[in-house]
């Protein structure tokens, strides 16, 4: 019997030793692997500079939020990807951004990673705080961590409502000195420049002089004039030339937003005089250029619908105008008779209510016409159009209410996206929810669509584009002009915001009637060294980072 215990003893004792040492094993394998030489390295990839070279066949090894090798990796990465047959690009820049607000209630801006886009560049209607608060809101943005890079522009509209409020009229030159000093501040605070919205009251009530004096501020930090300009339909030269004259009265450069010709009777004729305009003023040493989304339609709110002279004495004055009937007679003859100095008439410019689409009305009562064109709505309810547009109008108030406005005609588009100092925006927000509307309310598909979009129509379907050029307006292109001098490209010491994408799957997938349908064939997308989206989802991370544009007493990333 002693024997016997004393044999289970020393069997117990073998496995003992065994099973400690096979638990050891690993430790001491880690111990004798020496440290990845790099974070990431991504193998086997057709390389896309964003410089507009040929792709080349490489590896990209990434370390501490940068480019660090092009070409053979001989090194291991922590993270290995294996990018075989598939192409890597910089990160997707987007150079007309609405996110500005809801990237504070989330900041994982799914639907602008899976489009590839890495960087926004946000501000059309300015920044969600007044310009001495700029600070406090870049440093929440930080704080509680954004998926993306961001940058923005501050209004000149909201210095003009925070000295003079949302009515008409001419500032004094106390007025317009007040004015400037809070363009001062906001450019001092990282603002890259100021932004006009001339379509929309109370912008459209700012004058060709009155900008010109507050981009003289903005010139003194070399900020940037960016503009939805006065009229894109049937005064769409005037207006380029406005915000030409604007940039060389004021010594700024000038960014058209979302370049179209949006005007029906004029398409094929509008947008190559467009182009002969800025070419003629890039020519003579203006720094002006355009981004642009390639849709035939665009989308914003039902006000424009109605004549600016109705919003001449504010928001408020401005519904209790559309609640009379007598008002709306006299606005009805005036949609009629198309646009009118100080108002550009979008129903004109569509080619009439029928090419105008209800596209959120933020009512249940109007929630069965969505996708419905005014004309459909009108003759539904035995409604003239123009009323049927002002009663979801206020029927959805304190909401701004949204359609789809079909203005533009793909030859037009093709036109603007040849040029090559054309760039891409979405002029839509980060959705707050992914696969739901973005924060704008407006079921557009350029939120979910618009840079896949441009490879998968405009390069694999239309042959408009060479995929090189395609890749460097999204990417070096815009980086240059913005000043991003470490971003945009592909190259040692850059930062890794960086896309793989199977271009064989690329396809934009969002439509009219699935606008919020996510594309195809973007794997991985890297946002300064950290892996974002893997295998088309959202990792969880927040490497993005605040941009500010560099002006004396401004404060540093």
């Amino acid at each position: 019997m002693a024997g016997r215990a004393r044999r289970q003893g020393d069997e117990m004792m073998k496995r003992k030793i065994f099973f400690g040492a096979a638990a050891m094993l690993p430790l001491l394998l880690a111990a004798n692997t020496p440290a990845p030489d790099y974070d990431i390295v991504i193998r086997g990839s057709r390389v896309l500079d964003g410089a507009g070279n040929p792709w080349v066949s490489a590896d990209v090894a990434v370390k501490d939020g940068r480019v660090v090798r092009v070409g053979q990796v001989a090194g291991r990465g922590a993270k290995e990807i294996d990018a075989t047959g598939r192409y890597v690009s910089p990160g997707f820049i987007d150079m007309m951004d609405q996110s500005g607000g809801v990237l504070l209630k989330n900041g994982a801006a799914e639907n602008k990673l899976r489009m590839g886009v890495t960087t926004v560049i946000a501000g059309e209607g300015g920044t969600p705080v007044p310009a001495a608060e700029i600070p406090s809101y870049f440093g929440r943005l930080e704080k509680q961590g954004i998926s993306i890079n961001f940058g923005s522009y501050y209004s000149a509209t909201q210095a003009r409502v925070k000295v003079m409020g949302d009515g008409a009229g001419s500032p004094t030159a106390a007025q317009l000195d007040e004015m400037g000093r809070e363009v001062k501040i906001a450019m001092q605070n990282g603002a890259f420049g100021i932004t006009s919205a001339l379509i929309y009251p109370p912008s459209s009530f700012q004058t060709t002089s009155d900008l010109v004096t507050l981009a003289k501020v903005a010139a003194q930090c070399d900020g940037f004039y960016a503009t939805h300009m006065r009229d894109e339909s049937e005064g769409l030269v005037q207006a380029i030339e406005e915000a030409i004259e604007i940039g060389e009265k004021g010594g700024v450069k000038v960014e058209i937003f979302h370049l179209k010709a949006a005007y029906a009777p004029g398409w094929g004729k509008l947008m190559p005089q467009a182009v002969a305009t800025i070419n003629a003023a890039r020519a003579r040493g203006v720094d002006v250029a355009a981004d642009m989304y390639p849709y035939t339609a665009g989308g914003t709110g039902l006000e424009i619908i109605a004549p600016s002279w109705v919003w001449a004495d504010g928001v408020e004055k401005g519904i209790e105008r559309l609640r009379d009937p007598k008002v709306r007679e006299r606005m009805k003859k005036e949609v009629a008779a198309g646009s009118m100095p100080g108002w550009s008439n979008l129903v004109h410019a569509s080619g009439g209510f029928g090419n105008v689409r209800l596209a959120n009305g933020f009512s249940e009562k109007y929630k069965p016409y969505h996708g419905k064109s005014l004309a459909e709505i009108g003759a539904a309810l035995n409604r003239d159009p123009a009323d049927v547009a002002w009663d979801i109008l206020l029927e959805g108030l304190p909401n701004r209410s949204v359609a789809l406005y079909f203005m533009m005609s793909e030859p037009d588009i093709e036109t603007a996206l040849k040029q090559p100092w054309t760039s891409i925006g979405s002029d839509a927000a980060a959705s707050e929810k992914f696969g739901e509307m973005d924060a704008l309310g407006l079921p557009h598909p350029r939120a979910y669509g618009t840079f896949p979009r441009i490879i998968a129509e405009y390069v694999k379907r239309r042959h408009v584009l060479s995929l090189e050029e395609a890749v460097r307006k999204m990417t070096g292109w815009p980086a240059q002009r913005m000043g991003l001098s470490d971003r945009g490209l592909i190259r040692d010491g850059m930062r890794a915001d960086i896309v793989v994408f199977d271009l064989d799957k690329l396809d934009d997938v969002a439509s009219w009637e699935k606008p919020t349908a996510s594309p195809t064939g973007i794997e991985t997308v890297i946002v300064n060294g950290v892996v974002t989206l893997a295998d088309g989802k959202h990792s969880g991370a927040r490497a993005g980072t605040v941009l500010r544009h560099g002006c004396a007493g401004a404060a540093k990333p």
